[in-house]
């Protein structure tokens, strides 16, 4: 499974980066108003950081300004993804800018039927919000669940299914055995998928054996 980092803050971005477990980026209008900076310049130098895809959302909600607001986005690298609404607008605007050849992201997804509905008009990636859907007393894992299979039933589908609203580690380990493609997910719940305790119990007990036995590496 990909992991994205769901953040807008290029600092986080370039501290993850480095770990080489960043295989793309997730923004929304929430976040880069938490940003406090130009979008354009936010999304510019996420680009720059991070190889894989940059998500960048569209503002507008008819068709012909999301397409237009959709080729400025697309426009300032090659690895943006628009991210578009699921919605019947953000569904005809998602079959032009694909036809386009540009990388697709449409969000808000809380069925399954709407993620047939983004796969037949050609979205790279469908945004399933599961912890928005766990927030109503419904399972969302089980939509991540319901998508894997119906898309697994059509060979022709290639839209991959990119977790999204993750809240905790056991959301991104569940998502995973769910078969998602992708887990977009905040970056102090990636920093924690490291952390065990007893990996830190281990490691205190092996450093302090080795200062025991009075040697040095190298």
């Amino acid at each position: 499974m990909k992991f994205f980092v769901d953040t807008a803050d290029v600092r986080e971005i370039a501290a993850l980066a480095e770990t080489g477990l960043v295989d793309g980026v997730t923004t929304n209008p929430s976040l880069i108003l938490k940003a406090g900076r130009p979008m354009k310049d936010v999304i510019a130098e996420i680009c720059a950081l991070v190889r894989g895809p940059v998500s960048a959302e569209v503002a507008a909600t008819n068709t012909a300004d999301m397409v237009r607001e959709g080729r400025i986005l697309a426009g300032i690298a090659a690895n943006v993804a628009v991210k578009v609404p699921l919605t019947l607008d953000g569904l005809k605007a998602c079959r032009v800018l694909a036809g386009e050849g540009t990388m697709v992201n449409v969000t808000l997804c809380f069925s399954a039927n709407q993620a047939l509905l983004a796969a037949k008009a050609g979205a790279t990636f469908i945004s399933p919000f599961i912890g928005r859907l766990d927030d109503t007393g419904i399972d969302g894992m089980e939509l991540i669940h319901d998508i894997r299979q119906i898309f697994d039933n059509y060979e022709y589908i290639e839209t991959e299914i990119l977790a999204a609203s993750i809240r905790t580690a056991n959301h991104v380990k569940q998502a995973a055995l769910a078969g998602a493609d992708i887990a977009t997910i905040p970056p102090s719940v990636l920093s924690s998928l490291v952390h065990h305790p007893l990996t830190e119990k281990g490691l205190a007990q092996f450093i302090a054996d080795w200062a025991k036995t009075g040697q040095t590496i190298g």
